[in-house]
């Protein structure tokens, strides 16, 4: 049987690729919950975004499901294994998670194809292979002629396109998404989105967007309503 760590394309199991069972997570020792008995199920290949106001617990839930925070209560299941118990975190973020943020977080004394290859550091590839992986990854999102800029020589469409290549190079399975377009104008936004559906379609992922925009939630095949740490559809 395969292992639910291994890389490539989703693994083929009879339920759900990821499953939250009755998420909790608090913070001020218990003042504050951001999410409030969460269960939710993510089939292999699915598109689903997530929308809620400001401080509903929209991109705590995706955080939980990608490995980055622990709930206080309940559990995260990836192909039927619980995240850190059977499923080592650090082994699924680096190898079956990519990860889409709003401020994109290139580091800004990297170039674009250098930013790129640092995903692939964890997987201890060899040298010629990262640069490879990173050039082709760059041309796939139009940036060719621009992986060796550094972020601050390029605009925010470009940062987040780096970002999302930077997201695909360990050929991840699932693809999360955290307001992707918050920081781009309505032109940009369209393309990012357009290009994150295109890169879903084509690979077959899984993927996730929290979005507080109508018309990106409404867009997707599945949207997720979340409102005071509770799923409300």
């Amino acid at each position: 049987m395969s292992s639910p760590l291994n890389g490539g394309s989703p693994i083929s199991t009879s339920g759900p690729i990821l499953e939250a069972r009755g998420l909790v997570k608090s913070y001020d020792e218990g003042r504050v919950e951001a999410l409030r008995g969460v269960d939710l199920k993510i089939d292999a290949g699915e598109y689903a975004a997530i929308s809620g106001p400001s401080g509903s617990g929209k991109s705590t839930l995706l955080h939980l499901l990608g490995g980055l925070d622990t709930a206080t209560q309940g559990q995260v299941f990836f192909n039927g294994s619980v995240l850190g118990k059977a499923v080592d975190l650090d082994t699924y973020r680096s190898r079956q998670v990519g990860f889409i943020f709003q401020a994109f977080y290139l580091l800004p004394t990297l170039r674009a194809a250098e930013n790129v290859q640092v995903a692939m550091l964890a997987l201890h590839e060899k040298a010629n292979h990262r640069a490879e992986r990173a050039a082709a990854l760059l041309e796939e999102m139009g940036l060719g002629t621009r992986m060796n800029h550094f972020p601050n020589q390029l605009s925010a469409g470009e940062r987040q396109r780096v970002a999302i290549a930077r997201a695909l190079a360990n050929d991840p399975t699932l693809l999360l998404a955290d307001e992707p377009t918050g920081n781009l104008d309505s032109v940009n936004s369209a393309h990012i989105m357009d290009l994150l559906c295109g890169i879903r379609e084509q690979r077959g992922m899984t993927m996730i967007v929290v979005t507080h925009e109508n018309d990106i939630a409404n867009a997707a095949p599945r949207h997720i309503r979340i409102r005071d740490g509770k799923i409300e559809s």
